[in-house]
């Protein structure tokens, strides 16, 4: 087991140095303090017996790292829903089981998530959850095996027990919706193929055209970078148009999410289309802000944000408990599809 003399001379400070980072007794510039804490995670220093002592009596304390509350800074094109609603569904989650929990914000900064993992740690967190700002893959610091962790909205290589969305079942379920309606062109604007995102979805929506027996088409599958300044509108315009000049042009038009979905309304009347009656549209993340009060109303899949938070505490509970442990498989929270009127319904015969 590494002591705090191990710790001292891989950070290249002394051994008192060390005892104020550990006590906050005395005055420790930040760089210094950074090195230390890298050397004891590096090293896997357990603070000291007395420490593990008060660690094994319950806080009741648990710790959220977030960016939520620095939303503002998140990349546009990349931001789902707020992430505050995942946070809402932790604290309900937290408030049923009597726990209390204490948030911290990365202000946009992933380089303080290793601080912020070791200031929870020496408040006696019973555990902790770190919520990312979209669906994604992260790397973060190892965190001692008495602490459990739950990822919301993100996944690592370590496995770490995670909760994430659905992408690809509410994609499947969207279209599959679309084609009972009536639906055999069926057209899919994705997003970003390096977002996790803008590869589940379009499985999602092919998944739905093969399991009907209807052959995809490449003509109506196409990833955008929608809202990539001053060009991204003209992309957008350019795929819509194309797909439109089809001799068999698609009859509804499923858009990466709700953002790309209000964009393409905008699009197709400034080329005289009318919704839905020429041409259906659908989103994806029911973003109530735009799916509500867009006209007419947009059909889009939930985007289950409130839902996953209240799985993820759940989750963590039951393995402070010491429940499910040893149970790496992600937690996958599908949502609703919202039915409105930017979808028309087709009569089978006319669909063909």
């Amino acid at each position: 087991m590494a002591t705090i003399y191990d710790v001292a001379k891989q950070a290249g400070v002394s051994a008192k140095t060390v005892s104020r980072v550990l006590n906050g007794d005395g005055p420790v510039g930040a760089a210094t303090r950074e090195s230390v804490e890298l050397a004891m995670r590096d090293l896997g220093f357990v603070r000291s017996n007395a420490a593990r002592m008060m660690r094994a009596q319950k806080s009741g304390l648990v710790g959220l790292i977030t960016g939520a509350i620095s939303a503002k800074n998140q990349t546009p094109y990349k931001q789902g829903l707020p992430d505050l609603f995942i946070v809402q569904g932790i604290q309900a989650g937290m408030a049923q089981a009597g726990m209390t929990m204490m948030i911290a914000d990365t202000t946009g900064r992933q380089d303080r998530v290793p601080h912020l993992i070791d200031t929870f740690i020496s408040h006696r967190v019973e555990g902790l959850i770190y919520v990312a700002e979209f669906h994604q893959e992260v790397s973060l610091p190892p965190v001692p095996e008495d602490t459990p962790m739950v990822l919301v909205n993100c996944f690592d290589q370590r496995g770490t027990p995670a909760v994430l969305p659905d992408d690809r079942r509410g994609q499947r379920d969207l279209v599959t919706r679309l084609i009972t309606a009536g639906h055999r062109r069926i057209a899919y604007l994705a997003l970003r193929p390096d977002m996790v995102a803008g590869q589940l979805r379009p499985a999602g929506y092919r998944d739905a055209l093969s399991a009907a027996g209807i052959a995809i088409d490449p003509a109506l599958l196409a990833h955008c970078a929608f809202d990539e300044p001053v060009i991204g509108p003209q992309l957008l315009w350019d795929l819509i148009n194309d797909m439109m000049g089809l001799p068999n042009p698609p009859t509804v038009i499923c858009c990466g999410n709700d953002q790309m979905a209000m964009m393409v309304y905008g699009i197709l009347r400034s080329m005289g289309r009318k919704m839905p009656d020429d041409i259906s549209v659908a989103g994806y993340d029911n973003y109530q802000v735009i799916a509500e009060t867009l006209f007419p109303p947009l059909t889009t899949v939930d985007l289950p944000y409130s839902a996953m938070g209240l799985r993820a505490a759940q989750r963590l509970m039951a393995m402070i408990s010491g429940e499910s442990r040893d149970d790496r498989s992600p937690t996958l929270v599908e949502g609703p599809v919202h039915w409105r009127n930017s979808v028309t319904e087709r009569a089978l015969t006319n669909a063909l």
